[in-house]
């Protein structure tokens, strides 16, 4: 696909080389623009760059709107070079033990139609994309450069050259850079929302919930090949779910898979005193046998504790902020928007999307201005096109980020919890069997719709509620037309015996008149 251009040539500054900020600098470049982006670490290519949160980081599910944007971006081969590195995760699979001490696996699929999410590694992503972006013409990377200043009213920005992290204050040299646009893709801690801030009255809220994290690993079986590495299913995003806490496991190319505590900070404090005893190792294996069955098994106890030590516990925030831009000079994405925990697999997913719609508007402004006879000296020019085209992507963008970073927050509980409720299985199966059978209804289930799909994230929560409605009527109905049914008959019954039992009692009392 051939990327539009825009009318005019700028200069678009990109902070930020994560996919977010590498999917926008491909967009920029695509349409004719000198791109430039800066990233506050080293090159995230070389495998001794170390992470901002210091470890791997959760493996990434890049799912339909991810790959969507990625399909807009005016690159035929891109789509091809990053699935290339995905393992498809057809669905869940549920781990527990029974009653009897059995343990067991339940595999609840995303599809009914079979679709799957892929997982990926989030370093195998960014070097494709950074691979591509080094080959434009037209692009510039600039690594270990942070921001440190901007002017958003001359467009003008300043950013520290830090090639060594023990550098002095007084050694680091800074750089000013112009721009005409300057793209904060540089997530949830974001430089450049912080100075939009000082020129835009902007509303901001962040939460923490009480969920802390920690990274494990299952490591690849020795001396296997292909399917043979994985211990458990490859199709598979597995889940330990403790109710009130959750251990997943997402599998990586190699074999191996990415495992994550999610559990209150209370928990974790018991988890850090055990661990700090002389039988540390025993007692996470008992906790683990407790509430993960079977994990012990695919992670040694020793494993299990020495990452659990040396790991982060790591915080999960979600941030809602508005608006999303200032004037013509400035937007933000992806996290540095809007953060969200990670429980619908949406984080990257949104921030693409964002790409892919930011674009698409200024695009149109661009054709609406090209099409029109306006004076390019008044509100023709560049400036005033970007303006009223972030304008329109921040009224866009916004309901659809809450309704997302609200989904994510209660996807939590499903998947700790929700996924063993038989009422959860049911209505999934239902929603199911009424879009395989009865397609022209239009239904589908929540998660289909998010992941499978490109409806307006306020879009799904309104139908979603509005079937939630049609199910609860229709089953308060299968429940209740029978009772009515009954009690009408009932009722129907009894009148006759009354009627019965008044006319047997006027006959009666007339024969005793009638004798007498």
């Amino acid at each position: 696909m051939s990327a539009p251009r825009m009318a005019t040539k700028q200069k678009v500054v990109i902070v930020g080389a994560g996919p977010v900020g590498s999917l926008a600098a491909i967009y920029a470049a695509n349409r004719g623009h000198d791109v430039e982006v800066y990233e506050l670490r080293s090159d995230l290519r070389d495998p001794s760059t170390t992470p901002l949160n210091f470890t791997r980081s959760i493996n990434l599910a890049l799912s339909e709107r991810g790959l969507n944007a990625m399909r807009h971006a005016g690159q035929p081969k891109l789509i091809d070079h990053v699935t290339a590195v995905t393992l498809p995760m057809r669905g869940r699979m549920i781990h527990g033990k029974n009653p009897s001490g059995e343990l067991y696996e339940v595999s609840q699929d995303y599809d009914i139609h079979g679709r799957a999410i892929l997982a990926i590694d989030r370093g195998g992503l960014n070097k494709r994309l950074l691979d591509i972006l080094e080959d434009m013409p037209n692009v510039t990377l600039f690594f270990n450069h942070k921001l440190t200043g901007a002017d958003f009213k001359n467009n003008k920005a300043w950013f520290e050259i830090r090639k060594d992290a023990e550098q002095s204050k007084e050694t680091v040299p800074e750089i000013e850079v112009d721009f005409d646009l300057m793209i904060g893709a540089d997530g949830a801690h974001s430089a450049v929302r912080y100075h939009m801030m000082k020129y835009t009255r902007m509303d901001y809220q962040q939460e923490y919930i009480d969920t802390l994290w920690c990274e494990f690993q299952i490591k690849p079986q020795d001396g296997k090949s292909s399917l043979s590495r994985f211990k458990i299913s490859p199709d598979h995003l597995h889940i330990w779910p403790g109710r009130e806490f959750m251990f997943i496991a997402i599998p990586s190319e190699d074999g191996s898979f990415t495992c994550t505590l999610f559990a209150p900070a209370a928990v974790f404090s018991q988890l850090e005193s055990f661990s700090s005893q002389p039988d540390g190792t025993s007692k996470i294996s008992l906790f683990f046998d407790t509430y993960f069955p079977g994990v012990t098994n695919l992670i040694p106890p020793p494993d299990l504790l020495s990452s659990f030590n040396q790991n982060p516990h790591l915080p999960l925030i979600s941030i809602k902020c508005k608006p999303y831009h200032h004037s013509s000079s400035a937007v933000i994405l992806g996290d540095a928007a809007h953060a969200m925990v990670p429980f619908y697999g949406q984080g990257m997913n949104a921030g693409l999307e964002d790409v892919r719609i930011l674009f698409a508007i200024l695009d149109k402004h661009a054709r609406m201005d090209e099409n029109s006879d306006a004076d390019a000296s008044s509100d023709g020019t560049a400036a005033s096109q970007r303006a009223r085209a972030l304008a329109e992507y921040t009224a866009v963008r916004i309901p659809d980020a809450h309704a997302i970073i609200d989904l994510a927050l209660q996807n939590y509980i499903e998947m700790r919890s929700s996924v063993l409720s038989p009422l959860y299985r049911f209505r999934k199966s239902l929603e199911e069997y009424m879009s395989v059978y009865v397609p022209s209804l239009g239904w589908q289930t929540k998660y289909s719709r998010v992941s499978f799909g490109n409806e307006r994230y306020s879009e799904v929560v309104a139908k979603s509620e509005r079937q939630g409605r049609v199910l609860l009527a229709g089953l308060l109905g299968g429940v209740g037309l029978p009772v009515l049914s009954g009690a009408i008959y009932l009722g129907m019954r009894y009148r006759r015996v009354v009627e019965n039992g008044l006319g047997g009692l006027l006959t009666t009392l007339a024969g005793v008149f009638q004798r007498k």
